[in-house]
This record gives C-alpha cells, structure tokens and sequence, in this order.
C-alpha cells in the first residue's frame, strides 16, 4: 500500500492550493478553483483568500468575477455553509450538497411553521412563500434585497419560533430558497470588505436555469475535486467536509477507483488513481489565511498541518479565525492593529527566515487593505489576546533566510 507521511501531506496542501510561491493562481476564478471552492460565510474572506493565492489580483478584480462575469457565485451547500464556487460547478453543487441542506432546512421549517400556529401545513405555507418571493422578483425586473421583500411578500414578514428556543423570519425563507435554486444572490450594494447582496432569479443571474444533473453524479464530482485539492484525506474528512453520508462517500470513491493509502494516523486515506506519484515539497513558503478559509477548515482530522493550535485558532463552534503558516503548518494568526497595519502573531517559536517572510507577507496585506478595516464574526482566542510565544519567538536559532514573497498590486 502506498504511504503518504504528513510531510507530503504538507507539500502537497502548498502546491495544489496554490500557496507556494512557485505555484500562485493566476485569476480568482483559479484560486478557487485550488480549494474546490472559496468560504463565503465570512464577508471579507472570498477577497483575503483570492489574495493570498494569487500574484496580482484585486478586489475590483475579484468584484468583477463575482457580480459582472458571474464566474464565481455564491451558493449555500455543504454543512449549510455558504461558498463561492466556479460556476461550472454550480450544477453538481446544486443536485448534491445543495439540495440536501435544502432538503433538512425544508423539513426543520415545516416543523416549525406547524407548531407555531401559523399554518396547519407547513409545506404549503412554505410553497406559498416561494410562489410569492418568486412573484415580486418578477414584477421588479431586477433584484431585491431581503429587506424588500420583506416588504412586499408580506407572508414572509413573520417571526417564527424554532425549537431549540431560537427564532427564524424572511431571511431564512430566503436562504431556503437559495438553497433549492429558486432565487439566487446576485448584484451586491456593497464593496469589499462588507457585502450586501440582493436576490435575484437564476435566469436572470445565470441566463437560465441551472442544469439538472443526477445526485450520485453531483456527489461524485465533489468528491473527485475534494481528492485533486485535499487528498489524501480520511473517508471521515470527506464526510464532514460534504455534509453527507459515510454511504454516499464510499459510493463516489468506489465510482472513481480511488485508491487506500496509509497515513501516519491510524486511519487510511484515498487518492485519485491517477494521482499516486510522489509530490516533492516546494521551496519554502509563508502565507496568511483569513477566517473560514477552504486549507484550514478542508479536513475533520487537522494535525498534520494545525499540531496542538486547535483551541487557539478555532472558536467554540468550530470555525476558523485568521491563520499564519510556515512550510505547511500552522504556527500563528494575525490580526490588524488600529491603524489597520496586519501584525502576525505567532504560536510558537519560528525560524528567523521564517519571521522575516511572514512580516513581508503582513508588509504586502496591509498595503493591499490600502486601510480598509476586514471586521470579521469569527474572532479565535489566540487574534483576542497576544500569545505567548511571540514574546520568546525572536530568540530561536538562526536559518536560513526564506525568499520574499513578491510585490503584489
């Protein structure tokens, strides 16, 4: 059986997600494109993830692929999380991943909606509110926000008691909708870092609707992507990344040949078939990650590149704040100081070369912010209070200087 040590593992995250300095995307739709797809939950973190793959790109830039080429579109799948993808993908997102969060929010919604009082049944009232919402984009010739249609689809505007003590309303009748490709978000009022998109219909976002395409077949091009960026991985890292079952799992790996390789965990990993040739680690490398990026949050089990940073770098939900890395492991977060300057602070001791390029790297992202302020929701422990290693992190024995990252517009 082939081995893959946690040091390929490594050189591997960097080269096929374009973290290397030698491997950079060349576009946003290509940064995207290394990780499946981008996290979009987070505001500002499509922009700081495009930029950190990249050489060159901007947010106008990134702006256009999103809102004027339609190249990248954000869509609600896995785990119920919001991700940009490559608008290729969108017809096997939405026939898998999509339409199963689709399916479990509809069901928790009905629920809901019956023990309220507001209807005796939840599913036509539901059915009513998508004939509505889809009624007032109609009439409007172009897109509404949340706020809107609120307003103007008045049997949405209602708060509804979940039932674990939380409380829905429109917006997650909305997000429902765009989970089942009803509506899509479409133009955004906002500009990096903030976002405010309105909703609009996929025939008019799109230039039709989105292909219909067979779940096994969604799934199983999930997977393989998932297999080209992450692998390998465990069929529990697959599981959780897909938000599917351990039964749909093994039905795409069995479908595209993927091959069990031993890892230094106790538990196998897969490989595409056509892709078991060793990979060499790539010459050093430094990056910063923003919250929610697709290589910190891309496996379930995460040491072979977190170590023991978990509880610094994670908040209590399981989501991701800022991340520093060095040669394919996490060893600090950054955050930016009240002149908007990104400071890096660290985790753990590092090499002096090691230093150098992160600082470069801070250097390169607090001039590209060109003072813009990346508020985020997703704030780790160790980006609220400075660690202690940084204080000790200047007296590591000396290295060989790692090479400088290059000027980026």
């Amino acid at each position: 059986m082939r081995h893959v040590p946690d040091s390929e593992r490594r050189a591997r995250l960097a080269i096929r997600h374009a973290l290397a300095p030698e491997t950079r995307a060349q576009r946003p739709e290509d940064a995207a494109r290394a990780v499946v797809a981008l996290h979009a939950t987070d505001a500002p973190s499509v922009h700081l993830s495009a930029w950190a793959r990249t050489e060159s790109t901007t947010p106008a830039a990134i702006d256009r692929a999103l809102y004027d080429d339609r190249s990248l579109v954000k869509q609600l799948a896995m785990r119920r999380t919001l991700f940009t993808f490559p608008r290729d993908l969108i017809p096997a997102v939405m026939s898998s991943a999509a339409a199963r969060t689709a399916a479990i929010e509809r069901t928790r919604m009905i629920r809901d909606v019956e023990r309220a009082g507001l209807a005796t049944d939840g599913a036509a009232w539901l059915a009513k509110a998508r004939d509505d919402v889809e009624a007032a984009l109609e009439r409007s010739f172009g897109a509404l926000s949340a706020s809107q249609l609120r307003k103007a689809v008045a049997h949405i505007d209602t708060v509804v008691p979940g039932t674990s003590g939380e409380q829905w309303s429109a917006p997650r009748v909305l997000t429902l909708l765009g989970a089942q490709g009803v509506i899509v978000r479409g133009p955004c009022t906002g500009r990096f870092p903030t976002a405010r998109p309105l909703w609009t219909l996929p025939s008019r976002w799109l230039g039709g609707p989105v292909p219909a395409m067979e779940a096994a077949d969604g799934y199983r091009e999930l997977v393989r992507r998932w297999l080209h960026a992450f692998g390998p991985g465990t069929e529990e890292d697959i599981v959780w990344w897909l938000g599917a079952t351990k039964k749909t799992v093994r039905a795409a790996l069995a479908e595209l040949g993927a091959v069990e390789v031993s890892l230094d965990g106790p538990a196998p990993g897969w490989l595409l078939p056509d892709d078991l040739d060793v990979v060499p680690a790539p010459g050093p490398w430094t990056a910063l990650l923003p919250p929610l990026d697709p290589t910190v949050m891309g496996w379930k089990h995460r040491g072979f590149y977190l170590g023991p940073h978990h509880r610094a770098l994670f908040d209590g939900r399981g989501n991701a704040g800022t991340t520093a890395w060095a040669g394919g492991r996490v060893v600090g977060c950054w955050v930016q100081d009240s002149d908007a300057s990104v400071r890096v602070h660290l985790l753990e001791p590092v090499s002096g070369g090691q230093r150098a390029s992160l600082d470069a790297q801070a250097g390169l992202l607090t001039a590209w912010l060109d003072g813009a302020r990346s508020p985020t929701g997703y704030r780790s422990p160790a980006m609220r209070g400075r660690p202690a290693a940084e204080r000790s992190a200047g007296q590591d024995a000396p290295a060989p200087a790692l090479p400088l990252p290059p000027p980026r517009s």
